[in-house]
């Protein structure tokens, strides 16, 4: 390990697999000598680590190295340097041209490649070689991450699934991150047991496509094939320490029986489930290439509840597509009626270059968009807030994750992802303690402890 301890600042755009991204790039840069900042100011090494997925995802990424530059120049000026690096999805799609356009930037990493940081700072380092690394060898990347964490906290993110082969029109993954592909039992089975023993207590399992998991399966059980999803969440239970699990995202196309077999019979696993429609218009459904009908999903939903009639279900949804006309964004308010959503997440639609919606006619006005994105929200909003409602005069466990803002207040996570409030002593924290639900937000609930305080045993 270097002795001379560096500075390295991480800035994280979109997805949860992102945020798993930027951890483990901490790990690879740990040996180096790199030491985590809060702040970009003084550091040795800067990293964007960028989602392609959002509105003007590019443009954010250019406004951040503009404010790099003079921070980049002063430490030049003092004798210091500063390395910026690019890595993620903007770095997959537009590598080349961040190069050419943004000579501030020391170099560029995709999301399959970041575990060849070392050599690629060493490299600009002497002004040698290529800085520009794209390439799609996914297998590569997590055979050779190192297999020890830096966690913070008790729940953590383990990536298990990567890449699409949807191709929904309006979806730049299969474009940035390749092809679907799967991680093996044992390698998960490892770093999840290593996370254990840090004392993690809650794991959400990771993919752009997570639930067509198809991993090889464990040393022994070679026969059976690959593994599922629900194969894998019913192995991963049996790891010691791990009292919850979750996994996201998934897509309606490969939400199986078995996986719904799970939700009614593994216990931890939690009555949360993240499964997007996007929108309710079986027209739209099909100009999206999503794959089924707006009926199906309504059957997969009303399978699942009556598997785990306590489950909350979240989804996206994306208002503006091209060729959506009033007719059809109303089926998409009629969906979410039907439904009823704990959690919802929703977003104007905006073209992606390279996609097949980026070149449909019929492009929805900005201003309409910004409409119907507003009744949307407003409705979502309003399901939030009554299923949080409905939590009122329940009794909740709770995964205590740290100290709250007010004294002796503790932030916890209920089992349907909700902020929880408490009064309680801080070696609660890291514990699983019964809370009974007094009064609720659209964003958080309030409680006290139900004595005893902890369900851990």
């Amino acid at each position: 390990m270097s002795s001379t301890r560096k500075r390295l600042f991480i800035k994280t755009y979109g997805c949860q697999m992102n945020v798993y991204d930027s951890e483990r790039m901490k790990d690879v840069l740990t040996p180096l000598g790199y030491e985590s900042s809060e702040t970009p100011e003084g550091s040795d090494l800067v990293i964007l680590n960028t989602c392609h997925i959002r509105e003007k995802a590019a443009e954010k990424v250019y406004s951040e190295l503009g404010r790099l530059r003079p921070l980049k120049e002063a430490r030049l000026e003092s004798g210091d340097q500063m390395t910026i690096a690019v890595a993620g999805c903007v770095a997959q799609a537009e590598g080349a041209e961040i190069m050419k356009r943004a000579p501030v930037v020391d170099l560029v990493v995709g999301p399959q490649t970041y575990h060849k940081l070392p050599e690629l700072i060493a490299r600009a380092a002497r002004a040698k070689g290529e800085a520009l690394d794209t390439e799609f060898v996914v297998e590569d990347k997590f055979d050779k991450l190192p297999a020890a964490r830096q966690v913070d906290g008790y729940s953590a993110f383990v990536t298990v699934q990567e890449g699409c082969d949807k191709f929904c029109t309006f979806c730049v993954v299969p474009y940035t991150r390749g092809a679907e592909w799967s991680r093996p039992v044992d390698q998960l089975v490892a770093e999840i047991r290593g996370l254990a023993a840090m004392g993690v207590r809650e794991v959400t399992l990771l993919g752009q496509n997570v639930n067509a998991y198809h991993g090889e399966p464990p040393a022994g059980r070679e026969a059976d094939g690959p593994w599922g999803l629900a194969q894998l969440l019913r192995h991963l239970a049996l790891i010691g320490g791990i009292d919850r699990l979750r996994y996201t995202t998934s897509h309606p196309r490969d939400m199986g029986d078995d996986l719904i077999a799970a939700h009614r019979d593994e216990e931890k696993l939690m009555p949360y489930l993240h499964l997007p429609i996007q929108v309710g218009s079986d027209k739209i459904l099909k100009a999206m290439n999503r794959q089924h009908t707006y009926a199906e999903y309504v059957d997969l939903i009303g399978r699942v509840r009556d598997a785990r009639p306590d489950i909350a279900i979240s989804g996206d949804f994306i208002v503006g597509f091209p060729g959506e006309r009033d007719e059809d964004f109303e089926a998409t308010m009629k969906c979410v009626r039907e439904i009823g959503y704990a959690t919802a997440y929703s977003f104007k639609y905006s073209r992606r270059p390279g996609t097949p919606g980026a070149a449909m006619v019929n492009q929805v006005d900005e201003g309409v968009k910004g409409e119907r994105l507003q009744a949307l929200k407003l409705l979502l909003d309003d399901q939030q807030t009554a299923f949080n409602q409905a939590q009122t005069g329940q009794t909740l466990p709770v995964l205590f994750e740290k100290a709250g803002r007010l004294e002796g207040q503790l932030h916890g996570r209920s089992p349907y992802l909700q902020s929880v409030h408490v009064q309680g002593p801080a070696e609660l924290i890291g514990q699983i303690g019964h809370v009974a639900i007094e009064s609720v937000t659209r964003n958080a609930l309030t409680g006290s402890l139900v004595l005893p305080a902890t369900v851990d045993s």
